[in-house]
């Protein structure tokens, strides 16, 4: 049978069931559950040491290849280029453990939020413990500015307040009571008389036994719940372990084609052609590929953290550029999370707050500022959300809130109850009579009003006023506005006994106020932008339905009158994976969800393919931003366990930053793309001119050339390519998804027919230099035709670079030496492979001869032809979309 939730049981009951009284336990009873069930602590998460970190860094696949590169290399002889490999490898690990140890920070946070004492009645006596020590049965007593110190059943409240914000997405304190609730499978928020661990009291006072500790509790629950997720592999991470496979298994079949061929052949020596196959794997493999994703990744990381998006896994810069869907929080997030006045109806009028001005004389701004507990310090207001957002709308309209407060003294109160959902308080006036100040909830305080100030003068409030008060109260509320009534009364002295009956009665309505947690300025063009862009955004929240479909309909992310769009947790909770896998499409805004249902929210999309982007600022939105693609912390906001769970946090709090940095992804991806069409057609070039001149039998480039080819084109330049300006119109293209890869969008087709043209132009210098040799020896001719074809492979390469500018964009509209780092690049590495000839000493070295112009002059023709073809080849392509 399934046990009957807290929040419904009765408080006899449950002390029953606890085994405590009011008085609280024994020190033997506390003793005794300290041993059954631990301390009041969360799980640390357990680390690993750098060491072990570090070598985890070696289980990636691409790396086991580019180790094994790195030996062929060595056993080849060619130590340089072993050392460059292994070099390359180790920073790639170096900057995988840095990552890796500031992913574990999430758990640990989560610890530092506890509060680290508790006031406690034990054996009938109050006394101060240890948050860690506090057990099931403790008797906890709380009073405004407590951190709660574990989940508790309130028994007694008196005007309590909790801020949940953190855990539960509300943007306000919720009223606490003690009553018994009936109500079945309600939400945490929803959950009124329980205080949650880490939550904090704002006002009033509150005694609460406590029913759960450590991992048993909400916040434990959570931090179970990171502990448990699956860290989620990234696009990028994907493609590049799919991309070292593919290209090992063609390599080796390749390279054992190839030496199968020329021993058949018997061109060669078993030495000659074993050494040849392991050059053209290490031809084949892009060994700078790994570095120079890294390289492009980190300057990404720069780029971003100059706007404010700061980079904790550099992986995710790729992601945000593949991401189709952006669940974003709602308070904190997409609002100010700071209570504002919007709206205020007196008059008989409703205009906006800042329309509104007031004179010292005014009953409504009188009421407002004194009618409230609001502590004006040095370093602000402190206080209820909601009451210092009446102070500072005062203040902002440069009322003299301070002399007020001094002429006024409050001289008796009746505090706020959840019951009568007013608050009063008394203070004098000059004439030596005395101001009764009221506000509250608008259908309980129009119970009592029976007059109305306007312009001129107090009147009976007759019927149709009363109805217009309530309409206007109605509809303020479906526009997600929070409306406090306020009202008044004149007496000749101070109640003797100051009850509701005797104070508040006969009162003269004053006016209505709306406010709201409003959204933040720049996130309507930000949602806007992101629909150009293609990306869907999703707004999940604990605010209730209402509230959430009109800050939602004010952003842009439904629209007016869609709520088919909205659903909240309980109605997600009748729902089987299955039937909201299907209808997951229909729903952008979730209200009133706790966060199981945010990790459910995001992996159903995941199951639709799609990368999904998170953002949250609370306790309760670290399982799904740990759970996402990539998790989006806040940095003002934020606390530090969702800081802590996250791949990306926004140092301004500003959601339009994530559409920044979404286009800082794609320009990164498109920039990758581009260095491995770069790499990749050339690597092939060289694969197809080792293959062909075997399979034609003509005398084949050595070891030395390829990996020398290597060294000077596939670094410098290609990195270059990955710090490429930004293309045109990058934003307007539709998002890449989960599907898309690096050789996708016709990448793959450029790197075969690239890599082709490469080696055939290559071979055809070669055949010109054996046809129409310039020495009339046989074997100078060779070295020369070897020379000829070693410079136009390098060279190739070099003006192939500037192809790869653009995947598909001429090479004249996308900045020809706009990129100064490429220029430099391509000009360090034309000057390393021109020395190899020009320099007598390094002749022999490269196993070349002296060319003369004409052989310079076909090099170079046959080179820049690479530059034609493709342009001519683009042009149609451009052509074929369009």
């Amino acid at each position: 049978m399934k046990q009957q939730p807290i929040y419904q049981r009765t408080v006899a009951d449950l002390l029953e069931a606890l085994q405590v009284t009011e008085q609280g336990l024994s020190e033997q009873q506390v003793q005794e559950r300290l041993v059954k069930h631990g301390k009041n602590v969360l799980n640390q998460q357990q680390t690993s040491s750098l060491l072990q970190k570090f070598l985890a860094q070696f289980k990636d696949f691409m790396i086991i290849v580019l180790l094994a590169a790195a030996l062929i290399a060595g056993l080849t002889g060619e130590v340089v280029d072993a050392v460059i490999i292994l070099v390359v490898v180790v920073l790639n690990a170096v900057f995988g453990v840095f990552q890796e140890a500031k992913a574990e920070e999430a758990i640990n946070a989560l610890k530092e939020m506890s509060a680290p004492n508790a006031a406690v009645r034990r054996g009938g006596e109050i006394v101060t413990v240890k948050s860690e020590d506090l057990v099931p049965g403790d008797v906890v007593l709380l009073e405004a500015g407590d951190i709660i110190p574990a989940d508790l059943r309130l028994i007694e409240v008196a005007s309590l307040k909790v801020e949940e914000s953190a855990l539960t997405g509300e943007s306000v304190p919720v009223d606490k009571s003690a009553e018994r609730l009936a109500a079945a499978d309600l939400a945490i928020g929803d959950r009124t008389n329980m205080a949650f661990m880490n939550s904090n009291v704002t006002y009033g006072r509150a005694t609460g036994v406590v029913v759960a500790t450590g991992m048993q509790t909400e916040v434990g629950r959570i931090a179970g719940m990171i502990e448990a997720a699956d860290e989620t592999t990234t696009p990028l991470q994907a493609n590049l372990t799919q991309l070292g496979k593919s290209l090992t298994i063609l390599i080796l079949i390749i390279a054992a084609i190839v030496f199968g061929m020329g021993m058949w052949r018997q061109t060669e020596t078993l030495v000659d052609m074993l050494l040849t196959a392991i050059s053209l794997a290490v031809a084949a493999i892009p060994e700078g590929l790994p570095a120079i994703v890294t390289i492009t990744l980190a300057l990404g990381t720069q780029r971003m953290a100059k706007r404010h998006a700061i980079v904790r896994k550099l992986p995710a810069v790729e992601t945000l550029g593949s991401t189709d869907i952006i669940a974003s929080d709602k308070t904190g997030t997409l609002t100010q999370n700071k209570m504002t006045v919007e709206k205020v109806y007196r008059n008989r009028q409703l205009v906006d707050a800042h329309k509104q001005h007031f004179q010292p004389a005014d009953r409504l701004a009188q009421v407002m500022i004194l009618s409230n507990d609001t502590k004006m310090t040095t370093e602000g207001l402190t206080g209820d959300p909601t009451e210092t957002a009446l102070v500072q709308y005062q203040l902002d309209q440069d009322f003299s809130v301070e002399q007020l407060l001094s002429d006024m003294p409050r001289v008796g109160e009746i505090p706020f109850d959840s019951e009568r959902k007013l608050m009063t308080t008394v203070h004098p006036l000059a004439d030596g009579r005395y101001l009764i100040a009221v506000k509250g909830a608008p259908d309980e305080l129009l119970k009592r009003v029976t007059q109305i100030d306007l312009k001129d003068a107090v009147y009976p409030l007759e019927t149709t006023t009363r109805e217009q008060i309530l309409t206007t109260n109605h509809d303020m509320a479906t526009q997600a506005l929070r409306v406090l009534a306020f009202a008044y009364r004149i007496v000749p002295e101070v109640p003797t006994n100051l009850t509701s009956a005797t104070t508040e009665q006969d009162l003269i309505f004053a006016g209505l106020v709306g406010m709201i947690d409003p959204e933040r300025p720049e996130v309507e063009q930000a949602v806007a932008d992101a629909k150009s862009a293609g990306i869907r955004a999703l707004m999940i929240t604990g605010d209730h339905r209402d509230t959430a479909a009109a800050i939602a309909t004010r952003l842009g992310i439904i629209d007016k009158g869609e709520t088919d769009a909205v659903i909240t947790g309980a109605e997600l909770d009748e729902m089987d994976d299955a039937t909201f896998a299907k209808r997951v499409g229909d729903f952008a805004v979730y209200a009133r969800v706790a966060p199981e249902h945010k990790v459910r929210i995001v992996n159903a999309w995941q199951r639709h393919g799609k990368v999904v982007a998170m953002t949250g600022d609370g306790v309760n939105d670290a399982p799904a931003l740990k759970a996402a693609d990539i998790g989006i912390g806040m940095g003002i906001t934020g606390t530090e366990v969702s800081k802590g769970a996250s791949d990306m946090i926004l140092a301004d709090d500003n959601f339009s930053t994530i559409v920044v940095a979404v286009e800082e992804g794609r320009k990164v991806f498109a920039n990758i793309q581009k260095a491995i069409q770069y790499l990749l057609s050339a690597n092939l070039g060289e694969v197809l001119t080792l293959f062909m001149m075997t399979m034609l039998g003509w005398q084949i480039l050595a070891p030395v050339h390829i990996l020398w080819i290597n060294l000077v084109t596939d670094t410098l330049p290609a990195i270059a390519l990955g710090i490429e300006p930004m293309e045109k119109n990058i934003m307007r293209q539709p998002p890449r998804g989960r599907q898309s890869n690096f050789f996708s969008g016709g990448v793959l087709t450029g790197i075969l027919y690239q890599g082709l043209l490469e080696g055939l132009i290559t071979l055809g210098v070669y055949w010109f230099a054996i046809t129409y040799p310039v020495h009339s020896a046989t074997g100078l001719a060779h070295a020369d035709a070897l020379t000829m074809a070693f410079a136009t492979l390098g060279l190739i390469q070099l003006f192939h670079a500037f192809n790869s500018k653009s995947i598909h964009g001429s090479l004249f509209t996308v900045g020809l030496f706009k990129n100064k780092f490429f220029n430099w690049a391509i000009l360090i590495a034309f000057g390393l492979l021109a020395a190899t000839i020009l320099i007598p000493g390094l002749n022999g070295m490269f196993h070349v001869t002296h060319l003369d112009w004409h052989q310079w002059a076909t090099v170079l023709i046959a080179s820049f032809l690479m530059v034609v073809i493709v342009e001519i080849v683009k042009f149609f392509q451009r052509r074929v979309v369009k």
